[in-house]
């Protein structure tokens, strides 16, 4: 599969909490400040470390999920976002062969360096370990032969000795190079980022703690060699697929222009052609501050694309929406923690369930669910008015709630579509709904299946011009949803 000829790198470890997120911010940093334009990726469902590459990396970073989209899907978004750039890095999802099957590659890091045709660069845990690292890798090299894995890079190492011992190891034993080898504690200490802990903006990791990254990377990892490697795969790409040419030898004019355009970010998040204010544009409010900010910015894009004005709001800070809206989307965030203000601005809440009583289309995800209730009680057993757009109270838990991939089917024509059309999407919350009030009109949303789970239960709240879901779908699971939406929201304006 060709996926443009940017050098890349897949940046992947044995298992989660090694510190693949660490290194790879590390080195987005250390490379953009060697003068590179690197673009970086997450694959899978995630939206806490995306915000801290693309701090690390100055651009957007996108999320890769074959399975909540589609291989071509990946293939696309890859070439369209990387047209511009010197260096691609993934990070990858837990460890490099896990994901959403336990006996293939469905979901994986593996699975999309394959689709990539990306080398892979494997973070080991090597505290206590000499020559049973050798051994660790040769498993993850042979496990599955059609991937490459290019490098090593030992991190909570020892001595100088103990970083020689593993380069012997690894060569004797014919094995990919050490690319790096990172003491105990050399790395910055990141906060746990988990859903509920931290939130993803510049609170959680700062742009000082990112350069303090970058540094131990640069003092400990070979740069260079990181780099060669991604330009032979470059070279190698460029010798198997006749007339496609790296990114440093094309031109400006020579684009991929078989993939549709995508629309510039700027820090606002407002991503549209429309969005000087032209009159004529389909507006739709996206709420964006500290407390939602959890969207896939390719979902975000693909309006814009097909014509929508999005236009930033704050729930937390405005006392009003902005004028002219056709629509509202409430992403996912951190409602609970900003619970207290979100109460607090009384006028905001009134616009929003004055907006929907209007019969304008407001469309919430998880977050979003949440703050349209009519009550959000947190974990010091304090209760928050919300906006009561919903019949619904939703009490935060000490415990993880739902997490994993999802596939909806709608229960009825609406928002995203006919009945019975699926999307593919995941669930990640730490809060459930307490208690629902009076539901008059009020159905389920989807009827919701997970990966070899033969049960489906009900989710979500669907009446009319609302729909809010605990689900974070990726829309370019159906991609003509987008439109549908658009013409739907239209309908109702």
């Amino acid at each position: 599969m060709v996926t443009g000829s940017c050098p890349r790198l897949v940046i992947t470890a044995t298992g989660s909490g090694v510190g693949k997120t660490s290194l790879t911010l590390g080195l987005a940093r250390a490379l953009v400040r060697r003068g590179l334009v690197v673009q970086t990726f997450k694959v899978g469902p995630d939206f806490l470390d995306p915000t801290y590459l693309a701090m690390a990396s100055g651009r957007t970073c996108y999320n890769l999920d074959a399975w909540m989209t589609s291989a071509q899907y990946v293939a696309q978004l890859f070439a369209r976002a990387t047209a511009d750039a010197d260096l691609a890095l993934v990070e990858g999802v837990m460890g490099l062969f896990c994901g959403a099957s336990p006996d293939g590659l469905e979901g994986s890091t593996a699975e999309i360096a394959l689709m990539l045709d990306a080398p892979v660069l494997l973070a080991v845990n090597a505290h206590g370990a000499g020559r049973s690292l050798a051994a660790t890798v040769h498993g993850f090299t042979h496990f599955e032969p059609r991937l490459r894995l290019a490098g090593v890079i030992a991190n909570q190492g020892g001595s100088s000795g103990h970083r020689d011992l593993l380069a012997e190891s690894l060569r004797a034993a014919g094995l990919p190079p050490l690319v790096g080898a990172v003491p105990r504690d050399a790395l910055p200490i990141l906060e746990s980022r988990h859903l509920g802990l931290v939130a993803a903006d510049r609170s959680g990791i700062t742009p000082a703690a990112i350069d303090q990254l970058a540094d131990a990377v640069e003092q400990y990892v070979d740069l260079d060699a990181i780099v060669a490697l991604a330009d032979l795969w470059s070279a190698a790409t460029c010798r198997r697929f006749s007339g496609v040419t790296t990114t440093r030898e094309r031109s400006d004019s020579s684009t991929e222009d078989s993939l549709p355009s995508m629309p510039a970010a700027d820090e606002s998040g407002d991503k549209s052609p429309h969005s000087k204010g032209s009159p004529a544009a389909f507006r739709v409010g996206v709420a964006r501050d500290e407390a939602f900010h959890f969207y896939y910015p390719d979902n975000l894009e693909s309006l814009a694309e097909q014509g929508a004005e999005l236009v930033s709001f704050s729930p937390l800070a405005d006392p009003s929406l902005p004028g002219n809206l056709d629509a509202l989307y409430f992403g996912g965030g951190y409602p609970e923690v900003f619970a207290q203000r979100l109460a607090a601005n009384r006028p905001m809440r009134e616009a929003v369930r004055d907006f929907a009583a209007s019969g304008r289309c407001v469309y919430a995800e998880c977050g979003g669910l949440m703050y349209l209730g009519r009550s959000l009680r947190t974990v010091d057993d304090q209760t928050h008015e919300m906006a009561g757009v919903l019949p619904v109270d939703t009490w935060m838990m000490s415990r993880l709630c739902h997490l994993g991939y999802v596939e909806v089917s709608l229960m009825g024509d609406g928002l995203w579509g006919p009945a019975g059309w699926k999307c593919r999407g995941h669930e990640f919350h730490y809060s459930e709904i307490a208690a629902v009030g009076s539901s008059a009109g009020w159905q389920p949303a989807y009827a919701l299946s997970r990966p070899r789970a033969g049960a489906r239960r009900n989710e979500g709240f669907a009446r009319g011009n609302v729909l809010a879901s605990y689900v974070h779908l990726h829309w370019a699971s159906r991609p003509e949803s987008v439109q549908h939406f658009l013409n739907y929201c239209k309908k109702c304006a």
